[in-house]
């Protein structure tokens, strides 16, 4: 009997001993896992998704009434829309360059589109942005992130500049582009749609080299960025790393091309092709914001962010009511929808609203997304924007402080009829701006007049004097290029 108790006492014991093992692992898998999602939510997945030449009411979440664009706007019904969001640049270069760099694109000596060498030499212009600049992707990169480029890049190597850095210079893993870049390439065929053969429309970019090129019929090319993007965020979610993606189309950019079944249902005008075009690339995106939505893993740990890089392009798209379209100062040229969505990162309560308050830019995404990502901004640089993370994330209303500064393209002065103003400024409610020469002062309230139609610089000239002495400081700061009568080339 004692030898039958000792067993039992033994076996109890070691029952236990196994039972508390067997829980110690439990909580140590559960702890392990508990930690992997603290590391998830501190280190967020972000895509960019960054139009080209896309107008401020062109989305029908936006208040288009020409457009379906139905996956984005499910993007903004379920996420935060911001109708106060400018770009730092009303055309296409400088405009990335400051997303990029979380830097006014005029520091970078990029202030218009870069095109050929001599033409880019003539405007004042650096050949491609330095790979030096302070780019998110590299902080994220250097911070254990995943980050690829697929779409539109256009900071260098276009045209017959065929010596710029890779795209991989910048803190990117992977990219595929179009010709206004260099690397893995994928250039666009336009189909005539008249029993013609169909059209390169590479710019020269397949005798740069430096790549691999894939010729594709125009419509279809962003469906290939996010294709490429997907393997890309499944490689990375394979591998345990969070992921940087910026998917930036430029479908919208003219030439129009839609697919055939959609150009069929048009009258053929710029305007109707146009709107073909974006509903057309609304579709081709839906299938990766299907993709992050429908992973739990990827939804609720992904910030995605929609964006236009500058104003329509005039008798295409819309920026209704605002005054203005591409490469123009006024509302039209600069300011861009923004949508961002998050199920797992945006305040629940945002989810669904619109933000018509908190005025912010380019610049302050940049600033914004390295305090998201927690990830510090480079130490040996000045950013110039501010960290709106609370802001973007639907926790505060609060808008940028200090002002947002602009400069015109140097090769975009404005028509006979139409003069574009030199410089801007925007500080709280009121919208300065004037030319290099300080003549035609425009002040806009635009809390009161979005449209910039009533100037009331007469009025409020206390208002006017203290925004030309800032716009002109900031100027001055800035290197010159060929639009500035006093730029050392002329």
């Amino acid at each position: 009997m004692p030898s039958t108790i000792r067993l039992r006492q033994l076996t109890t014991a070691a029952t236990t001993i196994v039972f508390a093992l067997l829980f110690t692992r439990a909580i140590s898998a559960q702890s392990t896992a508990t930690n992997q999602a603290a590391v998830d939510r501190v280190h967020p997945n972000i895509i960019t998704v960054f139009i080209d030449d896309m107008g401020w009411s062109d989305l029908s979440c936006f208040g288009g009434s020409r457009s379906k664009t139905e996956n984005l706007d499910r993007l903004a019904d379920e996420g935060l829309r911001f109708t106060q969001f400018y770009v730092n640049s009303p055309i296409c270069s400088p405009s990335r360059v400051a997303l990029s760099t979380g830097q006014y694109p005029q520091r970078h000596r990029i202030s218009s589109y870069l095109a050929r060498r001599a033409l880019n030499d003539s405007r004042g212009m650096a050949q491609w942005l330095d790979p030096s600049a302070p780019m998110i992707a590299r902080q994220l990169q250097q911070a254990g992130y995943a980050t690829g480029h697929f779409g539109k890049w256009h900071m260098g190597g276009q045209r017959d500049v065929g010596e710029a850095p890779l795209i991989s210079k910048y803190g990117f893993d992977q990219s595929l582009t179009n010709f206004e870049g260099l690397g893995p390439r994928v250039l666009p065929l336009k189909d005539a749609y008249d029993g013609k053969p169909p059209q390169k429309h590479g710019l020269g970019s397949g005798n740069l080299g430096r790549g691999p090129i894939r010729w594709m019929d125009r419509s279809v090319i962003t469906g290939e960025f996010v294709r490429e993007a997907l393997v890309f965020i499944e490689a990375a979610q394979a591998a345990g790393k969070p992921f940087f993606v910026n998917v930036w189309p430029d479908d919208v950019h003219s030439p129009f091309f839609p697919p055939k079944v959609l150009r069929n249902g048009t009258d053929g005008s710029k305007r109707a092709l146009y709107y073909a075009v974006l509903d057309s690339m609304d579709q081709q995106l839906g299938s990766l914001f299907d993709r992050v939505r429908d992973d739990p893993g990827l939804r609720e740990n992904t910030l995605i962010l929609v964006m236009s890089d500058n104003g329509h392009e005039e008798g295409a798209g819309s920026s209704d009511p605002l005054r203005g379209a591409k490469t123009w100062l006024y509302e039209g040229g600069i300011r861009s929808p923004l949508i961002v969505w998050g199920p797992g990162l945006v305040a629940e309560q945002a989810c669904g609203t619109t933000n018509e308050q908190s005025v912010l830019c380019a610049l302050d995404i940049n600033r914004s997304l390295h305090a998201i990502c927690r990830v510090a901004p480079p130490q040996d640089v000045e950013l110039d924007g501010e960290d709106l993370s609370a802001t973007l994330l639907g926790h505060e209303a609060n808008s940028r402080q200090r002002p947002i500064f602009w400069r015109r393209p140097p090769d975009r002065p404005g028509t006979p009829s139409r003069d574009n103003p030199d410089l801007a400024v925007r500080d709280g409610r009121w919208k300065y701006l004037v030319n290099y020469d300080s003549t035609d002062r425009q002040l806009f309230d635009l809390d009161q007049d979005p449209s910039e139609s009533s100037n009331v610089v007469d009025e409020h000239s206390d208002v006017a004097q203290r925004l030309h002495r800032q716009l002109m400081d900031w100027n001055e700061q800035m290197p010159k290029d060929a639009g500035d009568p006093s730029w050392p080339g002329q």
